[in-house]
């Protein structure tokens, strides 16, 4: 029995787009590489909505949406048939209210996601505490039931109070079929929106890819069909594939050539692999067929190799001749229409074949996926197979397993590859994979819930696993749902192991750009910190590099420092307090416009006689270190509030005529 023997999987769902379409770019493990394949993700960061603006067709009823989400507080309901681009037009209404460049995201002005139910989410994450300014989509067309949609419109009430008196915005793509299910408040705020033109809609993607062409080669019956019925995601999907057609060279020279491959790409491909299974009756050839699927693009010997890797997994035994007896590998190439490119990369000869035959065996062979799953576990591995052919393995099997419905083999396989990393190496196909889940419309939530659930889990977590959420919240979460990368870092960074540390710098780095995070974070940290010396240490400590002056937002947002700083200041771990204390003396005297710093630092203390000794002496030793006039200055002033505090203290006390000041004495 191998480690895979024991894995079970459940609960199948719907279908996700793939392809050879628009090219998505998803980052890995540091600089040095990364996929530019994939699906169509949640991300919704300016550059993404920037792109699809670019593309993006107007629907009708889209005006009437924009007028009524002018003023702020306005929450506006995006009803419309499936298919007709609800989710881009909400997206687009929405970054329709941004400013110049980017001044909205560096001012903190929120454009974010909305989990639909609470399951999305983690048992100790903040409510919505929208600003002004703020945006937000909430897309509910995934919901297919009245429970669900019953509790999402309960979270849908809550967030529209709140958008409403923060001046916020907020658009809502309601579930098709649930029209009976509308509460009846709601109705004056939503919005029908009709389905664009197809023709336009590939006419404005194939323009923005630098492709020549004239109207009238758009005008043929079968894409008059496709304009007229295919989903806005499949359209763009079609101009992707002449996109493919042209640059890869392969299709000749003109337009109609690669319209042509494209069109019969996204019509005729499924048919075509029905076909070629049905007359393709032997394992031998169904697996040499699904595994360069698989692996189409790598060499041919690694493809040889996973081929029987394949044939083995399944229970196929082999002939008991010589291989130089049997049809040599080239001829059962060329027999299924795969060919070998000059560096000896196998590739099917007809476009997005590929994609088609990997749909094909995963929605009519049920019965063999745990095999492929243990089979790409290790196929995936092989030697000979570069960086991007293990990821690109890893979105294949990712869309597969997401489109027939299946994210829990998809997470299986995360931790897997995960955990056979050694050192400080993410595994790239374990991040890919686990990036891949997080952007899904569909399934993002579970994705999402399943990271929360790691990070919090009791016990020992692998170092392998924890580096790939660490790295998936810096990268994919902290770009779509900034709060829970929050929530989930924070946990991490407070665990016990080699990646704590790792962790703990993602999270100072997503919460040292934006202002709203740095203050949330520091409430959860002072929260942490009432639970007991023991259980508050490892916040403490988090709390105090985050108050560090060369971490905090410019300009200081003082009374949240103020009250970190009364949390760090108030129990021990008290060597915390020197390299902070220091830093800070050391920024006042190169600026003097943080010079509130000093006396807030003091105040902090609360007039406790050991805070403020300690106090006095890390200034005494920071002074005694002094290169310049300045940082003796700077070391006066904070000795001047020391001993204007510990008066203060004795005239409470009724101690005000006692004797001398500690820092008159030490001095």
């Amino acid at each position: 029995m191998t480690e895979w023997d024991h894995v079970t999987v459940n609960d199948p769902r719907g279908p996700v787009n793939s392809g050879e379409g628009p090219q998505y770019v998803f980052y890995g493990v540091g600089p040095d590489w990364m996929i530019r394949r994939g699906i169509a993700s949640l991300r919704i960061t300016r550059e993404d909505r920037v792109r699809l603006a670019d593309r993006f067709v107007p629907p009708p009823g889209y005006r009437v949406a924009a007028d009524r989400l002018e003023q702020p507080g306005s929450v506006v309901l995006l009803d419309g048939p499936p298919g007709s681009g609800r989710r881009a037009a909400a997206i687009m209404l929405l970054h329709g209210f941004g400013t110049d460049e980017d001044a909205d995201e560096e001012e903190g002005v929120r454009f974010e996601e909305l989990p639909v139910t609470a399951k999305d989410q983690g048992r100790d994450e903040s409510p919505l505490a929208p600003g002004e300014g703020d945006r937000f989509l909430l897309d509910l067309s995934g919901i297919a039931d009245e429970e669900t949609y019953g509790k999402a419109r309960h979270r849908l009430a809550l967030h529209r109070s709140d958008v409403q008196k923060a001046g916020a915005r907020m658009v809502v793509v309601l579930p098709s079929g649930m029209e009976h299910a509308h509460a009846p408040d709601l109705e004056p705020h939503r919005v029908t929106l009709g389905r664009p033109r197809g023709v336009s809609v590939v006419t404005r993607y194939l323009r923005m890819d630098r492709m020549l062409f004239l109207p009238s080669d758009l005008g043929s019956g079968d894409l008059r069909r496709l304009y007229d019925r295919s989903p806005m995601r499949e359209l763009a999907r079609l101009a992707g594939l002449v996109t493919t057609a042209r640059d890869s060279g392969r299709f000749g020279i003109d337009f109609a050539g690669w319209l042509d491959q494209a069109v019969h790409a996204v019509t005729d491909r499924a048919d075509e692999v029905g076909r070629q299974v049905a007359e393709a009756r032997t394992v031998p050839e169904r697996t040499l067929l699904l595994a360069t699927a698989m692996l189409e693009g790598a060499h041919a010997d690694i493809v040889y190799e996973a081929w029987h890797g394949l044939m083995g997994t399944v229970g196929y035994e082999q002939e008991a001749t010589s291989e130089l007896a049997r049809t040599d590998f080239g001829e059962r190439l060329k027999t299924l229409g795969i060919e070998r490119g000059a560096e000896g990369r196998l590739r099917f000869e007809r476009l997005a074949y590929a994609d088609a035959v990997r749909t094909y065996f995963w929605a009519n062979f049920p019965g063999a996926r745990d095999d492929l799953m243990k089979w790409i576990a290790g196929a995936s591995g092989l030697s000979g197979l570069t960086t991007d052919d293990r990821v690109n393995v890893a979105l294949r099997f990712g869309e597969c397993s997401l489109a027939v419905g299946r994210p829990d083999y998809l997470f299986g396989l995360v931790e897997h590859w995960a955990n056979q990393a050694t050192g400080t190496i993410c595994d790239p196909r374990a991040v890919t994979a686990l990036e891949l889940g997080l952007g899904h419309q569909e399934f993002g939530g579970r994705f999402r819930r399943q990271v929360y659930e790691c990070a919090v889990r009791s016990g020992p977590l692998p170092d392998g696993l924890a580096r790939v959420l660490i790295t998936a919240c810096r990268q994919s979460l902290g770009a779509t749902h900034p709060d829970q990368a929050m929530v989930r870092l924070h946990h991490l960074a407070v665990r016990e192991g080699k990646a704590a540390h790792e962790a703990q710098e993602a999270l100072l780095e997503l919460t040292g750009r934006d202002l709203r995070l740095y203050r949330l974070l520091i409430g959860r940290l002072r929260d942490r910190a009432r639970g007991g010396p023991r259980r508050a240490e490892p916040h403490i400590r988090l709390l105090a590099e985050l108050l560090r002056s060369d971490r905090t937002p410019k300009p200081p947002p003082w009374p949240v420092l103020f009250q970190g700083w009364e949390t760090v200041f108030s129990q021990p771990p008290t060597e915390l307090w020197n390299p902070l204390v220091s830093g800070w003396l050391s920024t006042v005297a190169s600026d003097r416009a943080q010079e509130r710093a000093l006396e807030l630092m003091v105040g902090a203390t609360h007039g406790r006689t050991a805070a403020l000794h300690r106090l006095y002496v890390i200034a005494c030793d920071w002074a005694r270190l002094a290169r310049h006039p300045a940082q003796v200055a700077v070391a006066t002033r904070f000795w001047h509030h020391i001993d204007h505090a510990q008066y203060a203290r004795a005239e409470s006390t009724g101690r005000a005529g006692a004797g001398p000041r500690t820092t008159e004495e030490t001095r």
